[in-house]
Formats: C-alpha cells, structure tokens, sequence
C-alpha cells in the first residue's frame, strides 16, 4: 500500500502554473515534515522545498524562492506545492517525503512516494 501518493503532475508551458498534491496515510500521516524533492534524468535528486507541519515553517530551495508554497492541511494529511512561473529546468519527476525533520539531505526523509511527472516546455 502507497503511503505516499502524489498528483498534480502534467505538462504546461513556462511561465505556467501547477499545483502538486501529496495524500499521507498510515505512519507518514503522523510525521513531523512533508517535503518535495525533484530529479530530473541524469540529474541528483534535488531539494525543493519542506515544512514542519506543527509550526508551519517552510524552506525552499535556491531555485523556486519566490516562485513555489509549500502547505499542508493536517485535516486532510495532505501537503501541496504551488508552483507559479515554472521553468523549462523546473521539468522532472517531482517526489513527496515525509520525516522526522526538514532537512535539504533526501537521506534524512523516511517515506518516499512514487512521483508525479512535470514537464515545462519553452
């Protein structure tokens, strides 16, 4: 059973927008962190962005400051991203985690979805 599920994922031109979903159940629901990494083919999985569901503090990676929003709905133990003037670099699978923490390092996230495809074209 997928503990982790991601949608939200497609195709948009640059400049575009799309919103990314993470539903948790089971043992991620009750993890302190939701995070969003993004690896592209070729490429090291790259951070970009996390929250710590009881405060709500969000960080982000160097290359979406300004442009992405992390949240979370405890409720509905789902975490979003916002994405908003997407790049052509900004192309890959996009993966959701869940953790103790909110760490940039994918080795200290516990629970790891499948991922969902975004493709930014020029």
């Amino acid at each position: 059973q997928r503990q982790l599920v991601e949608s939200g994922g497609g195709l948009v031109q640059a400049g575009g927008s799309l919103r990314l979903s993470c539903a948790a159940s089971g043992p991620t629901s009750s993890s302190a962190a939701m995070g969003w990494f993004r690896q592209a083919p070729g490429k090291e999985r790259e951070f970009v962005a996390a929250i710590r569901k009881s405060l709500g503090s969000t960080y982000y990676g160097d290359s979406v400051k300004g442009r992405f929003t992390i949240s979370n709905d405890n409720a509905k133990n789902t975490a979003y991203l916002q994405m908003n003037n997407l790049k052509p670099e900004g192309s890959g699978t996009y993966c959701c985690a869940a953790g103790p923490m909110a760490a940039i390092h994918a080795a200290s996230w516990d629970y790891w979805g499948q991922g969902t495809q975004v493709t930014v074209s020029s």
